[in-house]
């Protein structure tokens, strides 16, 4: 298959390790971590991107390398192409490699701050977290709640989504640590400032599944949602699906 893969930097390591072994051709842009800050303007460049693809080259497929990221990726349209995406709230669970170990970890608390190689090489980000100058945080992602569903609604889902950490995760500070990129050695780096800042290292394994299967086409519905064009992701919001496609008109 011919195809473009449009995705965040955070990812650029392990896309590119992916895309060196896959059997298809592919056209690839990445966009710059700290775009996750606004919400709106990361959906807008998102859609400039596929619209621009769209009209240059006959792919199969546009795949999108992202999760539902503070509702940037929802309302994004299929043109004349069909996209793909992972269903996967936020790059956690994608770099996890799945959304039952993202349950199994963060159900309490899905805002849990963590960090990967891609977090620390890209942005130098020590956790991502909603707070702090220096911190990918959801931006207007709130605003875009109550745009969609109501104030009442949007402080319904906010709250579900952003609850207070639990004692047990208070102090730890979450690191992913994929096997193909450990070697670079930002787990111990991560570590030793977590621990100046009176915090514990939980060190969660992550996994090249998600990454690999959009890259190789494997495009299970359980793990992604194929978008046909004339159509536009739409936020679900729960802990199976994620996110569906809809008519766009």
């Amino acid at each position: 298959m011919f195809l473009k893969l449009i995705a965040c930097n955070v990812f650029q390591r392990e896309a590119c390790y992916c895309l060196a072994r896959s059997p298809h051709i592919f056209d690839i842009e990445f966009t710059e971590l700290g775009d996750h800050i606004h919400s709106d303007r990361l959906r807008d460049n998102l859609q400039a991107r596929i619209d621009a693809a769209s009209k240059a080259r006959p792919y199969d497929a546009i795949l999108l390398l992202f999760g539902i990221c503070g509702n940037a990726t929802v309302g994004l349209q299929a043109r004349n192409i069909p996209l793909v995406i992972p269903r996967a709230h936020d790059c956690c669970t994608i770099l996890l490699g799945s959304r039952e170990l993202f349950k199994t970890h963060f159900k309490d608390a899905p805002s849990t701050p963590f960090s990967s190689a891609g977090y620390m090489e890209r942005g130098d980000y020590y956790l991502r977290t909603n707070d702090g100058d220096q911190q990918v945080h959801y931006g207007d992602a709130y605003a875009e709640y109550v745009r969609q569903y109501g104030e009442d609604n949007a402080k319904y889902i906010w709250e579900s989504m952003h609850p207070e950490l639990p004692p047990d995760l208070e102090h730890k500070a979450v690191f992913i640590d994929l096997p193909e990129t450990s070697a670079l050695g930002y787990a111990e780096k991560f570590r030793v400032r977590a621990e100046a800042d009176g915090k514990k290292l939980l060190l969660l394994k992550g996994s090249l599944h998600l990454i690999k299967g959009l890259i190789d086409g494997a495009w299970s519905d359980e793990d992604f949602l194929r978008v046909p064009a004339g159509h536009k992701v739409a936020g679900l919001y729960d802990w199976t699906h994620i996110i569906q496609a809809v008519p766009t008109s």
